[in-house]
């Protein structure tokens, strides 16, 4: 698996260095940002391989494996 760095330290999975360390990574693009998906990955977020977008830029694009850490 890649280095995702990730500076959302809030993230329950942020880890040291900026380390992102969730077993997968959601990236969808922003139209999508508030959709709820079927699937579960990383804990408790959707996941939904079937449908495919384009983005023209990374600022059209958002993670879904965000997660609050609990306090």
């Amino acid at each position: 698996m890649p280095v995702v760095k990730c500076a959302v330290a809030n993230c329950t999975y942020w880890g040291e260095g900026n380390n992102c360390q969730a077993d997968m990574i959601m990236v969808e693009v922003d139209g999508h940002a508030n959709k709820q998906f079927d699937a579960e990955f990383a804990g408790e977020f959707g996941y939904d391989s079937q449908h495919k977008d384009a983005a023209k830029s990374s600022a059209e694009t958002c993670c879904h494996t965000f997660k609050p850490k609990n306090k």
